[in-house]
């Protein structure tokens, strides 16, 4: 409920900044939206970075042995065959199993965190986030200073409530109506790799000290590559690089469907994550680009509608993985909305260049 109103006041923040920037500058709003964005995400990245530093410290202390060594036999229940249901089925099985107990009732002691640890984690970022309040409260400019007054006059100023219609009204708009699917694409990727790739791939063969790690790799990548493809665009245009972003993905889809870990191949676990993390980047800042470029005078509602569905696609990936859904139909639910996505981001482009012809031949 927190994240939602923040995330639409900077997008909205962002987009109007950029236009401004942009009017100053006498140059095409649309690579400097894209760019403003990249230096976000570059930054917002970082606390992917500072973050999993400090919890790979926390839980890698103490014990000189954090995690269980498993047999190449075990990891073949991990990677795309892991389950969540096996934790819960565990949980009914004392600590020390029967010698007539099963392999498969044996609860893999890599999910075993000290709950200590997670309380220093999570006070540790919760002073983190005290202090970025106090940040945006105090140094963030108003974007009155950049003449939000001004573009406003004259507009009727919108109660919650009709913010909130104004936002189901925007999507019967057809632009809003065809990046749904790559909006809902953008939060199950995320959610996904949160809760499905760190733990059926990372935890379950590697133990749970592995996964700051993996997720610094993650965010270093992330991190980069947003700032990167701010610059990039301005050479070949969003298309293909989103046409890239999807093609990433689907690689490393494919990659994670036929690979099961090993104790010899923990490597891989980093590409991928390094290549999820290029991944998103591009969906981070091109669709955020992409929806203030198509409805650059309506971006409360735009930005309302994409956290919107976003926050549906973290829903679904946390939903499915607490119900106990496996690894492998998640996969392949990613292909399918990741191809649904793209499809309407196609048809967006076609209609909108369609649209810029016959201006120009006007």
């Amino acid at each position: 409920m927190g994240a939602a109103p923040m995330w639409s006041a900077k997008c909205t923040y962002l987009t109007q900044v950029a236009h401004r920037f942009a009017g100053l500058d006498g140059s095409d709003p649309e690579p400097v939206v894209v760019k403003f964005f990249g230096i976000f995400f570059f930054f917002f990245q970082c606390n992917s970075i500072l973050g999993n530093i400090i919890s790979t410290s926390v839980l890698s202390s103490g014990k000189t042995e954090v995690y269980t060594d498993l047999s190449d036999a075990d990891m073949a229940k991990c990677g795309s065959a892991y389950c969540p249901a096996q934790l819960i089925s565990s949980s009914n099985i004392t600590e020390t199993a029967e010698p007539s107990a099963s392999a498969d009732d044996i609860e893999n002691e890599n999910f075993k965190t000290d709950i200590t640890k997670i309380y220093i984690i999570a006070g540790i970022y919760l002073v983190c986030s005290i202090s970025a309040a106090l940040i945006i409260a105090f140094f963030v400019d108003p974007l009155t200073r950049f003449g939000e007054d001004e573009r406003k006059e004259g507009k009727e100023k919108l109660t919650g409530r009709q913010l909130l219609v104004a936002t189901f009204r925007h999507m019967k708009k057809k632009n809003q109506i065809l990046i749904i699917p790559l909006t809902f694409w953008s939060g199950i990727e995320q959610g996904f790799f949160g809760a499905d790739f760190t733990a059926g791939f990372v935890t379950c063969a590697y133990g749970v000290h592995v996964v700051g790690r993996v997720l610094i790799v993650f965010g270093v990548c992330d991190a980069l590559a947003s700032v990167g493809f701010g610059f990039i665009i301005k050479l070949v245009g969003r298309v293909p690089i989103f046409i890239l972003g999807a093609c990433i993905n689907l690689a490393v889809i494919i990659v994670m469907l036929t690979w099961t870990p090993t104790a010899s191949s923990v490597a891989v676990v980093y590409v991928l994550a390094a290549l999820w993390g290029i991944g998103d980047a591009i969906w981070q800042t091109q669709i955020n680009a992409l929806y203030g470029v198509l409805f650059a005078s309506d971006e409360e509602a735009a930005f309302s509608n994409y956290r919107l569905w976003e926050s549906m696609g973290f829903l679904l990936a946390f939903i499915t993985q607490a119900c106990g859904v496996c690894v492998f139909p998640k996969l392949l639910l990613t292909i399918v909305f990741l191809s649904l996505g793209m499809g309407g981001y196609f048809v967006v482009e076609f209609l909108e260049r369609k649209k810029a012809q016959e201006r120009r031949n006007d």
